[in-house]
């Protein structure tokens, strides 16, 4: 019985992977309200009615692939060195972590940020969004950590982190559409230079 049923969950798993695979090529090409449960079904090879046994909607999907991409985010950030009573080193460490991540995988960032369509959020129910946000800041805090270790107090920290994050990203689309080449300028040496700044002003500021 316990075979049958290990059987039973691998195949759904499968089906489940099938129908994320095609929903993500789905969203890439037309957005969350350009998409639809029957064109999901169709690159899947599935009726629209064994797409519902799995997700209840559309916006269920696209937070199912969010999640699975905040994950991975999340644990690229996590194996990155932490160095122990250094933590202007744990700093630069984790920063570059989510910053690779997203620089060796752009279409994760355009599913992080909806730009599959457009430049705001569009689709996901407020539920999903905060639950979705709580799992990217989960990736982000061990920075934030790292400054409040360097002597930062929270608000402080907290900005810092925002404006990392911010610059970060910035740099990412920058690269992600070209437009870094017009400025002849590399986007990786302009983060790591920004994290060399921000360490540098959070020591002259906690001495």
């Amino acid at each position: 019985m316990q075979a049958k049923l290990q059987r039973r969950q691998t195949l759904s798993d499968a089906r489940r992977a099938l129908v994320l695979d095609a929903a993500r090529a789905v969203f890439s090409e037309a957005g969350i309200e350009g998409a639809s449960i029957r064109e999901i079904a169709r690159r899947a090879g599935y009726t629209p009615g064994a797409i519902y046994s799995y997700f209840e909607s559309k916006e269920a999907i696209y937070a199912a692939l969010l999640d699975e991409s905040l994950l991975r985010l999340c644990t690229a950030v996590a194996e990155a060195e932490a160095f122990a009573d250094r933590p202007a080193l744990t700093l630069a460490s984790k920063a570059r972590a989510w910053f690779g991540f997203y620089a060796a995988h752009p279409r994760e960032l355009d599913l992080g940020f909806y730009l599959v369509h457009g430049m705001r959020p569009r689709g996901l129910t407020s539920e999903l969004d905060h639950a979705l946000n709580d799992q990217l800041k989960e990736a982000l805090n061990p920075c934030e950590e790292a400054l409040r270790a360097m002597g930062l107090d929270a608000a402080d920290a907290l900005r810092e982190n925002t404006a990392l994050f911010a610059h970060g990203v910035g740099l990412l689309l920058m690269r992600h559409t070209g437009r870094i080449r017009m400025f002849g300028q590399s986007a990786d040496a302009l983060f790591e230079a920004y994290i060399g700044q921000l360490v540098d002003r959070v020591g002259a500021s906690a001495a």
